[in-house]
Formats: structure tokens, C-alpha cells, sequence
């Protein structure tokens, strides 16, 4: 481990001499101060990428946790039209507490101005030819450069508009994307896709996980429950189109989320499609009379949007839910325990060499300890009351990935 958290730091100390040699002295002191903090610690950093004929910006959030010897996540996170990335991260979507804690990087960039009506905005209105889903592959290529990424959990999530550019990357940059999260923001309708943006038709290539967390009561055009035909679709078409992608159940379960704020107007009801193609869901958080909000800082106060997202979010890859079908998860390194059913239900099997009782405790997808106890050889461990996502099981020195379904 030290030996490659010292293989990445040397990597990145000799990258910055090469740069300093075709350097302008101008920008020395900023490549430094770059420097530093890509080597050390917690950082937030204003980035700029020069693509499309425009020098564009995004925010980077590494958490204090990241050192380079091990990969990590990325979390794209796409502001409403009109809105910016700093008021996004700073006022209604704050994902730095949760990267704290489950160690991944959360990025924010800024859309471009839109010359036909002047507003920040993901899609630009025809005629155009303004992508910015290439203008996100390309921040992955740069990240990817800069950090030690997982290119195979790569996430996106946005609110509004936001909302509707993360369906554009889960159809057209779904070859980098392994699920995402729509919060009040519709899908649009294939033929105005093509007519009113310049963009193709929905293609995705994999089983993709899908969170959608809309409002009943949201009256915005581009984000009504009911849809707005021809151009945006309604909340059941867009479950069924992604539900019928995945090859999921045809029905869903539905639970009711408490209503732990009775204040805020709404209620939530969670309806899940299961069992698609390599294990992957399709969820949905129907906030009943919730309006144009992100939960948790405006509107329904039962759930916490950002927290939501990566609950359901890191439980998968682009080759779906982690670890899908394994019933015995072994131990890399010493073959020591047996661990099944993974992924599980409600009750978990621990079957280890030694004949002396263990300690062990389990921690959420958030780095929270959930659960501590003892078990001996063939326990079974009842773990109904965990919610499904996923967990880290630490036991004798070692760590054990398991989901929750």
C-alpha cells in the first residue's frame, strides 16, 4: 500500500517538472500550488478546461480521504439551467460530507451559455452544435489523468435541466457512465430530442441503474409528473422505458418512506423494479406533493436527496450491481472466510478456519459503523434492519464488500 501511494505521488511530481519546462513563469506559482494540494489532503479546486473554442470551468472536490494508492469514484453533479456550480455545491446539492466519508470526487462543472437565449444551460437550443456530453468525457479524461479514478463507477445526478442532461449522459455516454440520478428533471421525448436540441436518439448499451426522485406536485413544463407531450416524458414513461432496458420486473415494490417531517407538506413512497440484467435496478422516490426541489435542502425534508443518490448510486458498475450473482465472497488475500448469500437479503452466513470467537463491525456505504458484535464459525447474522446498500464488513484485519438488495 505505501508502495503505491509512493508510485503515485512520484508520478505526479514528475509530471510537474515536465510541465515546468514548457511553463510560462506567470503560471509557475499556480501549477505549485496545484502541486500541493493534488498530493495532500482534502481540496476543493476552481478547474479549467479549454474545449470547444471556450475555456470552461468546473469544481473539484477531493476528499481528505484520497492518496492515490487506491481507485476511487467520481460523482458528476450538473446545476439547474440558468444556475451555477458554485450555488449548486454551496446552497442545495452539498455532496463534500458524504465524499468525506465514502471517499470519492465530486465534481460540478458549469454549463456554457446559451447564445440563443443568453442562460446558462446544458442543451442549447438548434441550431447548434454545442455537445456537452463530450465536453463531460473529456473532464473523465482529465481527471483520469490527474487521480487514481475508477472509470467503471463513474456517476452522474443534476437537478432541472441538471436532471434532464444526466439522461442524456446515461443515453448517449453510457459507455462511461454506470448509473445516475435525475432530481424534478424529465426525460426528453426521442423526435423532440432530434428536433429541438440536435441530438440523437437514446442509446444505451448497458444495463444502467436509474434513481429518479420526482415531485407529484411539480408544475415546471420541462419537469411535470404527468410529462409534457411531445417534449418531455412522464415519470411512468420514463420508469417503463429504463425498466424495459434493464429487463427488470414488470411490477415494482413499493414501500412508504416515514414521515419523519411532518411540516413540510409531502410524503415519500419508494418504488423499486428489480432483478434486470446483471442484477441492475430502476428506483424511483415519488415525493408526493413535493414540488420544483432537491429534498433535503427545499421542499420534502424525509429524505436527503444527495444522500439518496449515492446510496443507490454506489451499489453499481458499468457492469451492474457490484459482486451480482456471487453467493460465496472469499477473502483475496488469506482465502480465510466464506461469506454468503452477497448480495443479501436479511440474513448473512460467516464461515471462517479458527475455532475462537471474531469481533467484527459493519460499516455503511457512508463510512458509518451500522453494526459491531461477535460471531463463531457458520454464524448466521440477521441484518434485516439494514437499509439496501452497501456495506463494508470488517472482521479479523479484513474487509468484505456487501450489498443489500
Amino acid at each position: 500500500m505505501k508502495e503505491l501511494k509512493n508510485y503515485f505521488i512520484l508520478k505526479n511530481i514528475i509530471t510537474f517538472i515536465l510541465k515546468l519546462f514548457i511553463m510560462k513563469k506567470t503560471t509557475l506559482l499556480s501549477g505549485i500550488i496545484f502541486l500541493a494540494f493534488n498530493l495532500f489532503g482534502q481540496q476543493q479546486l476552481n478547474r479549467t478546461l479549454f474545449f470547444d473554442g471556450q475555456n470552461r470551468s468546473f469544481i473539484v472536490y477531493v476528499p481528505s480521504t484520497y492518496d492515490g494508492s487506491t481507485q476511487v469514484p467520481i460523482v458528476f453533479n450538473f446545476h439547474g439551467g440558468a444556475g451555477t456550480s458554485s450555488d449548486f455545491i454551496n446552497y442545495e446539492n452539498d455532496m463534500r460530507p458524504i465524499a468525506d466519508t465514502a471517499n470519492f470526487i465530486a465534481v460540478y462543472p458549469q454549463a456554457a451559455v446559451d447564445p440563443t437565449d443568453g442562460s446558462n444551460s446544458w442543451l442549447h437550443k438548434t441550431p447548434t452544435t454545442h455537445n456537452d456530453v463530450n465536453f463531460i468525457e473529456a473532464i473523465i479524461d482529465t481527471l483520469s489523468y490527474d487521480y487514481n479514478i475508477d472509470n467503471d463507477r463513474v456517476y452522474a445526478c443534476g437537478y432541472s435541466e441538471g436532471g434532464i442532461f444526466s439522461y442524456e449522459l446515461g443515453c448517449r455516454l453510457n459507455n462511461r457512465i454506470a448509473g445516475f440520478a435525475s432530481v424534478s428533471g424529465s426525460m426528453l421525448v426521442d423526435a423532440f430530442r432530434v428536433s429541438y436540441y440536435n441530438l440523437g436518439n437514446c442509446s444505451p448499451i448497458h444495463p444502467t441503474a436509474v434513481l429518479l426522485i420526482p415531485g407529484t406536485s411539480d408544475f415546471s413544463p420541462h419537469s411535470s409528473y404527468s410529462g409534457l407531450q411531445p417534449s418531455y416524458m412522464s415519470v411512468n414513461e420514463i420508469t417503463t422505458y429504463w425498466a424495459n432496458h434493464n429487463n427488470t420486473n414488470t411490477n415494482p415494490t413499493v414501500t412508504s418512506v416515514p414521515n419523519t417531517n411532518t411540516s413540510d407538506g409531502s410524503t415519500v413512497e419508494m418504488r423499486i423494479w428489480e432483478n434486470g440484467d446483471n442484477c441492475v435496478a430502476v428506483q424511483e422516490l415519488k415525493v408526493i406533493n413535493g414540488g420544483h426541489d432537491w429534498p433535503g435542502s427545499s421542499g420534502n425534508m424525509d429524505i436527503n436527496a444527495s444522500e439518496e443518490i449515492w446510496k443507490f448510486l454506489s451499489k453499481y458498475d458499468v457492469n451492474g450491481l457490484i459482486n451480482c450473482g456471487s453467493t460465496n465472497l472469499f477473502n483475496s488475500y488469506t482465502n480465510k472466510f466464506e461469506i454468503f448469500p452477497n448480495p443479501f437479503t436479511d440474513l448473512l452466513t460467516i464461515k471462517f478456519n479458527t475455532k475462537k470467537e471474531l469481533n467484527f463491525e459493519i460499516f455503511s456505504s457512508f463510512g458509518r459503523i451500522v453494526m459491531t458484535g461477535n460471531v463463531n464459525n457458520n454464524d448466521v447474522i440477521d441484518l434485516s434492519e439494514l437499509e439496501p446498500q452497501v456495506y463494508i464488513l470488517k472482521i479479523d484485519g479484513n474487509s468484505h464488500k456487501l450489498i443489500k438488495k
